[in-house]
Order: structure tokens, then C-alpha cells, then sequence
């Protein structure tokens, strides 16, 4: 096999790949580690980084974004840890069900978004259930150069906190697991009002969790550019709609199980994307006209971009009404 990338649409460069393991870590969550097919180390990537995996389920193709927890400095190794979730769109599902060590699989060239900035004093981590998987790299990159770093981790219980046993033992002063099961909480406002000077706070979790911690540090007085997080968000079905494509000169049709981002790439529409979950801007799209409501879920765009309806996030955004145009 070629040592050279595949080219993706849109420009992205993807990795043909090996599932090298396959590890069940408790009743949810199981790490799938890969090696590269052509037997090469992988790309260099900094921690925080993620990359998208490309899943074939049954004439479906699902790109799902993950966080790369292993250690930057093995390039041998990319891995990814995954919660399985019942409820969603499948992507997990296909994961834990239908893949094995041994399978041939596509990924892409890691991105970071949740980057660590290394100006930092010091930085504090909060991680919520499989949110602890971006700060698993982190930590190995600022044990690496001497980073000065804590850790606060809440889960819901210790037969679900992936990776808890491992990280405290490993550094006992630096972890902090809190357990839903036992009443235990983090104690947020006493953390952030304790910090030195040019401390960095990072928060990966669920989006109620996201939103706490930002809206505390405020309140505290952080600067916002200290404040940093990452979540992905699932495109959320909805009733179905029609798109005309200006420059691919279309109509398609949008499911209710599928995002528009999606629907463009059933049809052979060359979209770029860099997370699939509203938070890069990667994929950001004029509207050329519409009659109706914009159903917008990213991270992305400014009030203003979602209140002038000229702009939507194809990855994790609808619309409902009777017309809808989009210049791509």
C-alpha cells in the first residue's frame, strides 16, 4: 500500500488504517487503538487534537469526530476511547458492535481546536464522564515538559470514571475524582477563586457542565481567553426539507435522521469539514435566500450571523420552511 495520504474531499487528507486493539474499559466505554496500514508512524499532532473516523454501516457512511487520548509523543499509536451511546445516531454503536481488532478502517489527519496554550502558569482541568479523553493526552504532553497542571474529575460512578484508577495512581497529588454516586461535587467556585496569576481552565464534558464552568469563571472575573472547552455536538434530527445547491446546481432532499452536511455528501456535493459538531468553522455556508426558520446548533457563528439568516452551520444546523438556498 502506498506510504502517500488519500486526498478527501475538500481538501482534508485522510489515513487508511488498522484497528490495532480493541480494549472494553467498563459496561460503556472501550478504547480502539490503530496503527497506520502502510506500517508508517502517524503524523505529529499536539494534545486536544481529534480526528474523524469513517464508519460503512449497512450503505451508510458516518464520520464521527473523537478526541486522540494517546501520547502525542508516540506516533506509532493513535487512540480514541468511546462512550456507547444507546440513544444516538449510531456512530458508537457501529464502534462497539461491529468492529474488531484486525479491521481496515479510514481516518483523517488530526485537528485541534482544544489546544493547550503553553503561556499558562498553570492549568486546571475539568473533565465530565468520556470528557476525561482529550486531558489523558494533555497530561502526557505537561509531564513531558514540566507542566504545571491539576486535574478535577467527575464521573458517575467508579465503575464508569474510564481511566480514574489509572491517573491516580499515577499522580496522586495532581487528581481529583468525584463520584455522582457518593454525593460528591466539584467545587467550582473555590477552585477558580484559589488560582494563580495566568492560570488556564479547560472543560470537556456535557454541554451543562461547559456552560457551568464558563459562566462561574465569569462571574469570577476570568479573562474568556483563558477559559477554554471543547464539545461536539451530534446533529439532531428533525423534520425533513428540500435544498437548492447554487454552484452544484441541486435540489436534494434533507432526512429527518441525517444532517444537511450529510445529505451534501450522499449526493457527491464536495463540503468541507474539519469536526462535523458546529465548533470549527470549517463548513460555515452563505444563504443566498430563504422562507422560513433556521434552526442553528453550532458554537460558531455570532448572535448576529444566526439572527441575519445569511449564514448556517451544514454539520449540526436545520431549517424548517417552504424554501431554502445555499451557495455551494
Amino acid at each position: 500500500m502506498s506510504a502517500s495520504p488519500q486526498k478527501a474531499k475538500a481538501g482534508a487528507e485522510k489515513l487508511d488504517v488498522v484497528v490495532s486493539a480493541v480494549v472494553p474499559l467498563n459496561d460503556l466505554v472501550t478504547r480502539f487503538e490503530f496503527k497506520r496500514s502502510d506500517g508508517q508512524d502517524f503524523p505529529p499532532f499536539s494534545a486536544g487534537a481529534h480526528t474523524v473516523v469513517e464508519m460503512h454501516d449497512e450503505g451508510r457512511t458516518r464520520l464521527n469526530p473523537y478526541s486522540l487520548m494517546s501520547d502525542p509523543a508516540d506516533t506509532s499509536t493513535y487512540a480514541i476511547s468511546v462512550r456507547r451511546d444507546d440513544e444516538g445516531r449510531g456512530g458508537s454503536l457501529f464502534l462497539h458492535r461491529k468492529v474488531s481488532e484486525g479491521d481496515q478502517m479510514v481516518i483523517t489527519y488530526p485537528v485541534n481546536l482544544f489546544s493547550l496554550d503553553l503561556r499558562a502558569g498553570k492549568h486546571i482541568f475539568f473533565a465530565g464522564g468520556i470528557g476525561i479523553t482529550p486531558f489523558m493526552a494533555m497530561i502526557e504532553q505537561l509531564e513531558r515538559s514540566n507542566g504545571h497542571w491539576e486535574l478535577h474529575y467527575s464521573a458517575r460512578s467508579p465503575e464508569l470514571a474510564s481511566y480514574a484508577g489509572d491517573l491516580q495512581s499515577k499522580h496522586p497529588a495532581n487528581v481529583h475524582v468525584y463520584y455522582d454516586s457518593k454525593g460528591e461535587a466539584i467545587d467550582l467556585e473555590h477552585l477558580l477563586d484559589g488560582q494563580p496569576l495566568g492560570t488556564h481552565a479547560y472543560v470537556c464534558g456535557p454541554a451543562g457542565m461547559i456552560k457551568w464552568v464558563h459562566d462561574t469563571a465569569t462571574a469570577h472575573g476570568w479573562p474568556d481567553d483563558n477559559v477554554h472547552s471543547e464539545e461536539f455536538l451530534a446533529p439532531q434530527p428533525g423534520k425533513p426539507f428540500q435544498v437548492r445547491l447554487c454552484k452544484s446546481d441541486l435540489t436534494i432532499d434533507v432526512g429527518e435522521n441525517e444532517s444537511l452536511l450529510e445529505a451534501m455528501e450522499r449526493c457527491g456535493v464536495d463540503a468541507p469539514f474539519l469536526c462535523r459538531g458546529g465548533a470549527c468553522g470549517q463548513c460555515e455556508t452563505d444563504v443566498v435566500e430563504s422562507d422560513g426558520t433556521f434552526l442553528h446548533r453550532d458554537h460558531w457563528l455570532e448572535g448576529e450571523d444566526h439572527a441575519s439568516g445569511k449564514k448556517i452551520m451544514p454539520c449540526v444546523s436545520r431549517f424548517v420552511g417552504k424554501s431554502l438556498v445555499l451557495d455551494r
